[in-house]
């Protein structure tokens, strides 16, 4: 009895999840794939160490913007070791429009060095809309003149169109289909981009689109200076100075491979999943618990149950499938190729591996163990 009333808890979760993901899907608004021109000028910003082998597919990629007459991109080799600087500049050749500078000492005690690339490339910004864009995003044509419009569009002070995420590996296609999994299974999204509330704030580092003056406002990137997720603390602290932040599905028009392997997957999950829930272990196992609950236990139950514990199994392990794959359909905003399929039946293992990282994470924080590209990592303990 206990068993089958707790397959048909973990049941009614993962269809609850799968309501939501259904609103998603049918409301999420898409970065628009033929937006007007965009006559204000916009700078992009884009730290990059060791990045080398993938920084010029996107420097290839912002040359070939079309609806941006005004833009300047700056590009800032973070102390790469690799060659980063001279990759830069042979791929921008004789354009214009492209500065690229070097740092060559590491961050100031306090700061993560991500959030002190970008406050240095911003330092000097006036333009009115500033963009950051990580080095391993690919964009379409249209796409820095569609956020642009958008981002004036919602009036807000920060616009995140989220990049669909690509995946060649089974490490990858287990994991990181979660990202876009987490918010679209569980917060209904037109209403949290139309909250203040901090909590209800999702963005993504890869690709932010802000109003300068709202970014100088809260102090910009010193205002989550040590912040292991500065992406999500910066859109906190915007919405907690009573700015308005917004997410969209940026679709066909930005996509990113994070990860190239599954060591690279690991050290980078390693490096922040620890301050998920607020950093709190205890939170951290609630979540876990039902996480199990709702996408261990129905699966469990559709093998191993009889009758009515069994079609509640099955119904809850379909709920969470179907979740999976509307918000990958969310994300992609083109039809589920059959590796995101295969990945979505594989959800219970997703769960496994997400569990994994964050318990690794919050051993190698107590460590004091946590770094990133060759930089150790302060973190509280």
């Amino acid at each position: 009895m206990l068993f089958r009333a707790a397959a048909r808890a973990g049941a009614g979760v993962a269809a609850a999840g799968c309501a939501v993901a259904l609103y998603n899907w049918a409301t999420v608004r898409r970065l628009p794939r033929r937006p007007a021109s965009v006559i204000e000028p916009i700078t992009v910003c884009v730290p990059a160490r060791d990045e080398a082998s993938r920084l010029p597919g996107l420097i290839a990629d912002l040359r070939a913007q079309v609806g941006v007459p005004r833009l300047r991109v700056v590009i800032l080799d973070d102390a790469s070791t690799d060659g980063t600087e001279a990759a830069a500049l042979a791929a921008l050749g004789d354009d214009p429009r492209f500065t690229v500078i070097r740092a060559e000492t590491e961050p100031a005690p306090g700061w993560t060095g991500k959030a002190a690339a970008c406050a240095r490339l911003a330092e000097d910004v006036t333009t009115p809309v500033l963009i950051f864009l990580d080095a391993d995003v690919r964009l379409a044509p249209a796409a820095i003149a569609s956020a642009a419009s958008e981002l004036r569009r919602q009036g807000g002070a920060l616009l995140s169109p989220w990049p669909r995420q690509d995946f060649g590996s089974v490490s990858e296609a287990l994991v990181q289909p979660l990202l876009c999994w987490s918010w679209a299974s569980s917060l209904p999204m037109t209403l949290a981009n139309r909250s203040l509330r901090p909590a209800t704030a999702v963005a993504c580092g890869q690709f932010l689109v802000f109003d300068t003056a709202a970014y100088r406002a809260i102090g910009g990137h010193a205002a989550v200076a040590a912040s292991p997720t500065e992406d999500l603390d910066i859109a906190r602290a915007l919405r907690r100075s009573g700015r308005r932040t917004a997410l969209v599905a940026a679709g066909d028009l930005a996509s990113t491979r994070m990860y190239c392997d599954a060591t690279e997957l690991e050290s980078g999950y390693t490096r922040w999943l620890w301050s998920a829930y607020g950093g709190s272990r205890l939170g951290g196992a609630a979540v876990g618990t039902v996480a199990a609950l709702a996408y261990w236990l129905p699966p469990l139950a559709a093998l191993c149950g009889k009758g009515a514990t069994r079609r509640a199994g099955l119904a809850g392990y379909l709920a969470a499938v179907t979740a999976r794959l509307l918000a990958r359909a969310t994300e992609r905003g083109a039809p589920i190729t059959r590796p995101d399929l295969l990945a979505a039946l594989a959800h219970p293992l997703s769960i496994a591996a997400y569990l994994r990282l964050w318990t690794r994470s919050h051993q190698a924080n107590r460590r004091a163990a946590l770094q990133w590209k060759g930089r150790p990592l302060t973190a509280p303990h």
